[in-house]
């Protein structure tokens, strides 16, 4: 089922058509067997790309030699992470330890700097981008292109190769239309009579980042803007003065037991939900409001320490190859890469008719409007849905 993953992140300018603690740290602290080195000879910790290895094929070599890939906060239903571990396992023979699927990329960066060292350090990241940014920053990541990597938009990546985005999706609003009888399809919907006691998210804003986002297409639907997220606030604040809002978070057991029947979150997350649902009586359906688009990308990151670190490389090249993109496509998201999937002919076109359908384009709120909106919501979020 699809895990609720509670995520935080901030926006960059994209150009796309169409973010719960850890695991308690392990005892063990000795390096991976593999020291760090390569078949070629290279050091995979400053390896930055596979060129530095000799190429793929010595990269896959000198990651098949240290045979272990360490990964947090991948719930398998999130994005298709499920078969993208499976896919890499069975193509290279590598071993997938995935540790605390549920885990915020505040505990990824903080597993990071606290299990430096250890073998069960995460070799990469998949977080919110503002976790990217600031993991940089902090020197955490090492610098590493792929080989697509010029098909990467130049503002979708640091451009050192620290972090480059991977994948994203569209708030949109979820239904089980077997038990309400007309799903809303806008915002100004959800404040309706018959949608009492009905409306959820995916976690909360000041944590989640498909709540924030939630929050912040709110405040685009109801005369706000990317400097001010205070309508969105006060949006949520009339839905819970109408009875509307329902403070349960959306999981996949609430959704089953119809405590959720409508719920806010990524449209990758909730279109998702419809197979896997429909076995248990549920019609869930997904829709993008037209009154509040907000289209939001997660970023990839390799550990500095990482203890396996031609794996963690190779891990990126798999993610960014047409397989890999595909597979998130495959699980609704949408690549980083479809532009250039679509041109060069690489892209599932099946998984790309199953995207949500949505009009036009998005636009993007800047680093320092995220910024001030994040300080907002902090302030003010308690406030709009107490009591």
């Amino acid at each position: 089922m699809i895990a609720s993953r509670i995520r935080f992140a901030s926006l960059t300018a994209i150009l796309l058509a169409g973010a719960t603690a850890c695991g308690a740290a392990p005892t063990t602290t000795a390096p991976s067997a593999s020291g760090g080195g390569s078949a070629a000879g290279a050091d995979a910790r400053t390896a930055a790309s596979a060129a530095d290895f000799g190429g793929l094929d010595k990269l896959v070599e000198a990651a098949k030699k240290e045979g272990k890939l360490h990964v947090i906060a991948l719930p398998p239903d999130w994005a298709n992470y499920g078969k993208i571990i499976e896919a890499f396992k069975a193509k290279y023979g590598i071993e997938i330890e995935s540790e605390t699927p549920d885990a915020a990329s505040a505990d990824e960066i903080n597993a990071v700097k606290t299990r430096k060292g250890q073998d069960r350090a995460p070799d990469v990241l998949d977080v919110g981008q503002s976790f990217a940014i600031s993991g940089a920053a902090e020197g955490l990541f090492a610098p590493y292109k792929v080989q697509t990597w010029d098909k990467i938009p130049a503002n979708q990546k640091e451009p050192s190769g620290l972090w480059f985005n991977d994948y994203g999706g569209y708030v949109s609003i979820g239904c089980d239309a077997k038990k309400i009888a007309k799903c809303p399809e806008t915002f100004a919907d959800l404040l309706k009579p018959d949608y009492k006691g009905k409306v959820a998210m995916n976690g909360n804003p000041t944590k989640s980042g498909s709540a924030f986002a939630g929050v912040y297409a709110a405040a685009l639907a109801n005369g706000g803007s990317f400097d001010d997220i205070q309508p969105g606030l006060d949006f949520f604040k009339k839905l819970k003065a109408a009875g509307n809002f329902n403070p349960v978070e959306t999981t996949p057991a609430t959704i089953e037991k119809g405590e959720t029947q409508i719920s806010i979150d990524w449209d990758y997350n909730n279109a998702a939900y419809a197979p896997k649902m429909a076995g248990k009586g549920l019609d869930w359906k997904t829709v993008i409001p037209s009154d509040g688009k907000y289209f939001q990308l997660y970023a990839q990151a390799i550990n500095k320490d990482a203890p396996h670190p031609a794996a963690a490389r190779l891990w990126q090249e798999f993610l960014y190859s047409p397989e890999g993109q595909n597979l998130y496509l495959g699980g609704f998201a949408r690549p980083v890469l479809l532009p250039a999937m679509k041109t060069d002919g690489s892209v599932d076109k099946a998984a790309e008719a199953n995207l949500p359908p949505v009009e036009g384009e998005p636009s993007f709120p800047t680093e320092a409007q995220v910024t001030k909106a994040k300080e907002v919501l902090a302030g003010g979020w308690g406030a709009a849905v107490a009591g």
